[in-house]
């Protein structure tokens, strides 16, 4: 999934500051401002002065109250730092779900593993669901053994906001190794059947797609024949859409014969 870039300016830095009493009467709509809606991860600020200016001011930040921890969180999801994660680590254990949900994306920007197990704890028990998301994304940038079985449950058993950022992490597990690849893939497929959210489904087959090239042949085989049967049977548009992406990207001759025939036939539109 794509995000938007941070607004680098001060009042950009500034706007995390959101009431966590809003927050939590709202914990069944999207929250607006969501850090994970404005991290770019393929950003790079040619001005290294004015990083290290805006990581100076967020280590400043995150030393003081309530409201400035969250403009300091703010800069720490947009900067790595080596030197925020002593400050940043505790947070994960505030009161306040806007800190920890902050927190949270922060240490997936600045990946520490004195937080792993910290942020599957929040991942499997933390009682909100922002935090949970938060969570999801975070650990995909953990490629440690212990992330993915846990993600693998927030996949088949959270909210949808968090089963599709277990999905996507999921990706990023299952590149470790053939091994954990063959099982990521398993339960891919099996929430690709069976989930009724479709950006789930979506973000199923982008990580499918992800995963595809380190798969052994029957698993592929596999799960071609997955995205083949969500093409022509998904009552999503958007969905049938990213399996035909998925599908349009696989080099194998069998698939690529396949998807000219359903083009010729008119069964694609």
């Amino acid at each position: 999934m794509k995000e938007e870039t941070f607004n680098s300016t001060d009042e950009g830095l500034k706007s995390l500051a959101i009431d966590p009493d809003v927050l939590a009467k709202e914990l069944a709509a999207e929250l607006q401002g969501d850090p994970l809606d404005e991290i770019d991860l393929d950003s790079f600020d040619s001005d290294r002065s004015k990083i290290l200016n805006e990581c100076q001011l967020g280590l400043n930040w995150l030393k003081q109250g309530h409201e400035e921890r969250l403009q300091g969180l703010r800069v720490f999801c947009e900067h790595r730092d080596s030197r925020a994660l002593a400050l940043l680590i505790p947070l994960l254990s505030e009161p306040c779900p806007v800190e920890r949900m902050s927190a949270v994306y922060a240490l997936g920007r600045n990946p520490s593993p004195l937080a792993i197990n910290k942020l599957l704890e929040l991942l499997e028990k933390d009682g909100n669901a922002y935090v949970r998301k938060a969570a999801a994304w975070s650990l995909g940038n953990y490629l440690d053994s212990s992330v993915m079985k846990p993600l693998i449950r927030a996949l088949h058993h959270d909210v949808a906001a968090v089963r599709l950022w277990a999905a996507s992490s999921l990706a990023e597990v299952g590149s470790i190794s053939i091994e954990k690849a063959e099982t990521v893939v398993s339960e891919l497929l099996l929430s690709l059947r069976i989930d009724q959210e479709p950006l789930v489904r979506s973000n199923c087959i982008w990580s499918l797609g992800r995963l595809y090239d380190n798969l052994q042949f029957s698993l592929k085989v596999e799960v071609s024949e997955g995205l083949f049967i969500v093409l022509l049977n998904d009552l999503e548009p958007s969905v049938r859409y990213e399996a035909r992406i998925a599908l349009e990207q696989i080099k194998d001759p069998d698939v690529v014969i396949r998807l000219k025939t359903l083009l010729e036939d008119g069964s694609l539109f």
